[in-house]
């Protein structure tokens, strides 16, 4: 540095430093041009000049409060009053409009007084020029207008759930300030907006879940329930923080599928009693998806499917044991029968344990316990352990009523063994 630099005063670097400051929002606004290098370099060199004079002419500290008082006036001055005159989406806007020059702001005013971060800040252990500009913006105008700009978010994401078209690069821009202005920390997204968010999604579907459960069969709900929770989703990979997924999916699934559950399960024409009776595969499958994403929610479909087997068992009992009444000298005949009444049933039920329910542990634990519940009784005097024995003595002998081959015969033994029934 040369001994013969003339001493820059305060007022008169302050006053060229303005005239940089003034062309910046002359930039922001479209009306200038960007800087010349010549134009950055002079700006950049006012302030290390500024920085690095002798004292009592070191005006570092003072150019650290001028950079904040700089943003704080043209937030009062033109950035509050933009956003005031406007509403709604048209507020969305300007606020997105205003964060996004605000921080170009901040980027090149923290060029132009470099300097200080890299000495005058780190010896003095201050905040750094980019968290002192982004700080203003935070204090003065987020922290005026972040529950207005909620409320129109809100709003706008009611009208897309309703099925109308939105901006949503408009609203992830928005939520955006929300996570950066946190600045690391999402604080502010979390309580000022997330928290809301979740209260409202769980009211919209409240409303929701209470007319689909008076209006709809248990499929169409659940049709219903699926396309919704997939919008949801999308939602999250559109507009909101991926961060918000869990939360929104979870809120969503109790107000559909937990608070409902009982009323949903057990409808007389359409619940998983009738699912099972008129075999729709589709529909189980639909429903296994839906409900084992939720705790528990799977316990409720699984018991009744063990009923439902059990039911669908005793029957055949029964039906063999008044036959055997009825036909005492075909009682053999009646045993191989029924003893292939529950081999078909269990492959039936298998089929939906593998494909309607992913083989998932409840449900072969359910139709294992609903075989023992009937198998265990007896039909015309005889246990099912003697029945067994009766069908697979004949089946080795002779293969039976329907004269196997002897690969059938294999077969069949082996289904009666690894099936336990």
């Amino acid at each position: 540095m040369s001994k013969d630099r003339k001493t820059t005063e305060l007022e008169e670097g302050w006053e060229y430093m303005q005239n940089g400051i003034t062309k910046l929002k002359g930039i922001l606004d479209g009306s200038l041009e960007q800087f010349s290098s010549e134009e950055y370099m002079m700006l950049y060199t006012t302030i290390y000049n500024m920085c690095t004079q002798k004292p009592p002419n070191d005006y570092s500290q003072q150019l650290y409060d001028k950079y904040r008082e700089a943003f704080q006036v043209y937030i009062n001055s033109t950035v509050l009053p933009s956003i005031r005159e406007k509403h709604d989406e048209f507020m969305l806007r300007e606020l997105v409009k205003r964060w996004v020059n605000h921080k170009i702001m901040v980027r090149w005013l923290s060029r132009f007084f470099n300097y200080l971060d890299r000495y005058f800040i780190a010896r003095r252990s201050l905040p750094p020029l980019n968290e002192v500009g982004l700080s203003c913006f935070r204090d003065l105008v987020y922290q005026e207008v972040h529950s207005q700009a909620k409320d129109a978010v809100l709003d706008v994401i009611g009208k897309e759930r309703d099925g109308e078209q939105i901006d949503r690069a408009l609203l992830k821009n928005v939520l955006d300030i929300y996570v950066e202005i946190g600045m690391s920390h999402m604080d502010h997204y979390a309580n000022d907006f997330e928290a809301h968010m979740l209260q409202g999604t769980g009211a919209y579907y409240s409303v929701k879940a209470a007319n689909w459960i008076r209006e709809d069969s248990c499929p169409d709900y659940m049709i219903k329930a699926e396309e919704y929770l997939k919008r949801e989703r999308e939602r999250v990979s559109h507009y909101l923080h991926s961060s918000s997924e869990t939360k929104l999916v979870e809120k969503v699934q109790h107000e559909l599928l937990v608070v409902n559950a009982n009323q949903l399960l057990e409808k007389e024409h359409s619940g998983v009693r009738a699912l099972l009776r008129d075999d729709k595969v589709d529909d189980l499958s639909r429903m296994f998806r839906l409900y084992h994403k939720v705790t528990r929610g799977l316990e409720p479909v699984s018991n009744v499917f063990k009923q439902h087997i059990t039911a669908e068992g005793t029957a055949l009992l029964q039906q063999a044991e008044d036959a055997a009444s009825s036909q005492a000298a075909n009682g053999g005949v009646q045993e191989q029968v029924l003893i292939r009444k529950i081999i078909e049933l269990h492959d039936k039920y298998m089929t939906y344990v593998t494909d309607c329910f992913q083989n998932h542990t409840l449900f072969h634990k359910a139709m294992k316990e609903a075989f023992e519940i009937f198998c265990n009784k007896t039909v015309a005097g005889s246990s099912s352990a003697e029945l067994l024995a009766t069908f697979c003595d004949t089946i080795l002998r002779k293969g039976g009523s329907e004269k196997l081959s002897d690969e059938a015969i294999e077969e069949t033994l082996e289904k009666v063994s690894l099936q336990r029934i």
